[in-house]
């Protein structure tokens, strides 16, 4: 079975199994890491992650993937918070973060910069805008290569 393959069928029996809970998935990787597979599940709720919450998960599916034999090869499975600052993948994340402050990675420079840090205004169907400065930059999302929330240091 394919590296896309897994994951999404991860994500799709990830899904079943928090249907009926606050939990949100966010994403599914498998990764090869030196010699080791990993398979990562990300998961979130709006209170926060805690570590029995990442058992549960875990402890469930595992006991899924099992049953079904999805997996041939021997990989080690982690159930985790994607951290605050981790990079937007959906629409929701990027409405969760208006007015929040956000480091924006873009492929190719504009006006000079290839990162950007500022206030996200607004997220529109193919944009954001941002408040840099005190000035509002308006970027494609097709140009940006990663979007995450940033902590300020306190």
């Amino acid at each position: 079975m394919s590296k896309n393959s897994i994951e999404s069928s991860v994500y799709k029996i990830v899904q079943d199994i928090i249907k009926s809970t606050a939990y949100e998935i966010i994403d599914v990787e498998y990764v090869k890491e030196g010699p080791f597979k990993y398979l990562k599940v990300y998961i979130d709720k709006p209170e926060g992650i805690t570590v029995d919450d990442c058992s549960e998960i875990s402890h469930s599916l595992s006991k899924k993937l099992d049953e079904l034999d999805l997996i041939s090869e021997q990989y080690f499975l982690e159930v985790s918070s994607p951290g605050l600052e981790r990079p937007f993948k959906t629409e929701s994340d990027y409405i969760k973060n208006i007015n929040e402050k956000v480091e924006v990675k873009l492929y190719k420079p504009l006006d000079g910069k290839k990162v950007l840090t500022g206030i996200l205004l607004e997220k529109q169907e193919n944009n954001i805008v941002i408040d840099s400065e005190k000035q509002i930059i308006t970027i494609e999302i097709k140009d940006i290569s990663k979007i995450n929330r940033t902590i300020e240091d306190f």
